[in-house]
């Protein structure tokens, strides 16, 4: 009877040892994996932009709201961290440039007097996000938060010096053309006009 049981647990023993050997060095099943994306080019066309200067932001964003009652049961909260990049410069789109060589005369018309931002390239990491039972996010919720969060380093960077570095930067750039010219026996004219600072993707 001993004997019996001496060769069952060797038995168990070896089955357990195959068992484990097998699944530790033959090789995992392969996960199949299928990924579609489809790519729309709705518009192309030709811009004229100078990024003068670049900032960086990294903001933390609390959002809360609630029906009626501040109660768990009918709160959502989202903590998000906002890292972005802030290109301030000029749109020259509507640059006039005409050379009289028989004058020596370089004209710049249309030059814009004041920087806006350019580009805000953005992106977001959601840290906390609760839920009540009654209250929970929506795409549309994540969309608007999205937009808070762009809204928010706009913001942020209107409140910063990035446009008057970026008015100083142009004109030294201004200069440095003018400079280049006339060392070459230019004359160089250069007309400003005012425009709106605007938001431009």
């Amino acid at each position: 009877m001993r004997r019996l049981l001496l060769g069952l647990v060797i038995v168990g023993v070896f089955i357990a040892g195959f068992w484990i050997a097998r699944s530790i060095f033959l090789p995992k099943e392969h996960v199949v994996t299928q990924e579609e994306a489809t790519v729309l080019l709705e518009k192309i066309r030709t811009v004229a932009k100078l990024v003068t200067i670049e900032g960086y932001f990294s903001e933390l964003y609390n959002h809360k709201d609630y029906w009626r009652y501040d109660w768990w049961i009918f709160r959502k909260k989202a903590l998000l961290r906002v890292k972005a990049k802030v290109s301030v410069g000029y749109n020259l789109e509507g640059l006039d440039i005409k050379a009289d060589t028989a004058l020596k005369t370089i004209t710049i018309k249309n030059i814009p007097k004041e920087p806006e931002i350019i580009s805000i390239d953005h992106s977001i990491d959601y840290y906390d996000i609760s839920e009540g039972s009654f209250n929970t996010f929506s795409p549309e919720d994540y969309n608007k938060l999205n937009k808070k969060a762009r809204d928010l380093i706009e913001q942020k960077a209107r409140e910063s010096d990035l446009i008057k570095q970026a008015r100083d930067q142009g004109i030294q750039i201004l200069d440095l053309i003018r400079f280049i010219g006339e060392s070459a026996g230019w004359k160089v004219q250069m007309e400003s006009v005012a425009n709106k600072p605007a938001v431009k993707n």
